[in-house]
């Protein structure tokens, strides 16, 4: 068995592993159920493993909340998981790995994947999704209810076991294997888990992050799949420029029950993949932030005293870049552009700076959105930056209003929405769905 070790993201010690020392670096990042020393346990999961380290260095990791690494009764949303990533990607020195996100992981790898595609050679999705609940033009997963009356259930048969029968019909009559797998449930997370991550799946949709997925991927699902349907894994290669879709026959959505058809795709996939993405397309959260009524104020304060205040404005504004790990893109009079690479921190930032404002007398209006940018040199340009723009204009003093793909990315984070309705922004094309952030 590798040696374990642990990476700090922030205060949570995460478990990792390395295994073999081939010329790419692949990444499992795994769904619900994992444990990084009982894959070893399992001659199936093992030799699924060891294949990719004959040809790989790779990388094994839990992420917090699961297996080895620190646990918690809640389940941290998507962007606090990618910290997680990243800090096993520090500490074992890896630049531009290969993902392998399974089920639940997979989201977390593509949205990983479009936000970082300089620390991205490729991914490789198993039976992966964008959404898992049926919802407006989506008609795969399963109907909202009937989606809380599953995750409810398998709350409280938890390590019974709750999942074989769904994950894995091929041996779910088999009592050796069922014993395994219940054990394997217990250890690898506690059920107050379990119903944080159902409440988290539930809201996950990046259905608005799939066009701008930059790296060659390959998607791998299984063609009778019950717990994740086909449907959802062909959702993804159709909505991913130039992903290759990669289809066989099984019923079970356990990636190790069948590590030979998988194996076989993926290691296809790397010792032929094509070139990576050059990193210029990259997705990122713009938050625009602007004074409210500013001609105003500053007729009623005078031209003096309204330059001081909007010296010591745009010195929280940076400090408070810093601390949510933004970068400045633009001012422009008493607005303030900056890029971040998690949404909820985007959101964050603007809540802070407005709060912190407000003691000064000024009332701020902001606009949070997340799209795709180019790179050009070191600043980002693109239609994003300017719906970011446009949102802040729509917002009403004190309010910040954000476009429904941020509402989707930062669920699970604590934040809290009202529905603003779907407008019209002035320069883009089509409607978007509009929210604002709970005072």
């Amino acid at each position: 068995m590798p040696q374990t070790r642990f990476a700090k993201a922030g205060d949570v010690h995460i478990a990792y592993q390395v295994v073999g020392s081939g010329p790419i670096d692949v990444v499992f990042v795994p769904g619900i159920l994992s444990h990084v020393d009982l894959w070893w346990e399992d001659p199936r999961s093992a030799r699924f493993f060891e294949r990719i380290a004959s040809y790989a260095r790779l990388i094994l990791f839990d992420k917090r909340g699961l297996g080895a690494s620190d646990r918690s009764s809640e389940w941290a949303p998507l962007e606090e998981r990618i910290d997680d990533l990243r800090a096993v990607l520090d500490a074992t020195a890896s630049r531009r790995p290969v993902l392998l996100g399974v089920s639940e992981g997979g989201p977390m790898s593509l949205l990983f994947a479009a936000t970082h595609p300089e620390r991205c050679r490729a991914l490789c999705i198993v039976g992966g999704f964008a959404r898992l609940v049926r919802g407006e033009d989506y008609e795969h997963g399963l109907p909202p209810d009937a989606f809380d009356e599953v995750f409810a259930s398998y709350v409280e048969r938890w390590g019974q076991p709750a999942l074989i029968d769904v994950l894995a019909p091929s041996i779910a009559n088999d009592e050796q294997e069922r014993a395994r797998w219940a054990r394997f449930e217990r250890i690898a997370a506690n059920p107050s888990a379990i119903r944080a991550a159902g409440r988290n799946l539930r809201e996950i949709d990046l259905r608005a992050v799939l066009p701008q997925v930059g790296v060659p991927t390959l998607i791998v699902h299984a063609g009778g799949d019950i717990a994740i349907p086909r449907g959802l894994g062909s959702y993804l290669a159709e909505h991913i420029r130039g992903a290759k879709y990669v289809e066989y026959e099984a019923r079970d959505h356990a990636f190790w029950l069948h590590p030979e058809p998988i194996g076989d795709a993926v290691q296809e996939f790397l010792t032929g993949a094509a070139a990576a993405s050059d990193g210029s397309r990259v997705l990122s959260t713009v938050a625009f932030v602007d004074v409210a009524r500013s001609t105003e104020m500053a007729a009623q304060v005078g031209d003096a005293a309204w330059v001081g205040l909007l010296g010591r404005y745009r010195a929280i504004a940076h400090e408070e870049l810093a601390r949510f790990r933004g970068r400045p893109l633009d001012e422009a009079g008493d607005g303030v552009l900056a890029a971040f690479d998690g949404p909820a921190r985007a959101v964050r930032y603007a809540q802070t700076v407005r709060d912190r404002s407000r003691e000064l007398g000024i009332e701020l209006r902001a606009g949070v959105h997340t799209g795709e940018c180019e790179r050009v040199g070191d600043k980002l340009a693109g239609i994003a930056l300017h719906i970011g723009a446009r949102l802040a204009q729509l917002a009403e003093p004190g309010e910040i209003v954000l476009s429904g793909t941020v509402r989707d990315l930062v669920s699970g984070s604590g934040l809290s929405f009202r529905d603003r309705g779907s407008q019209a922004l002035r320069g883009v094309p089509g409607e978007w769905r509009l929210f604002a952030l709970d005072a």
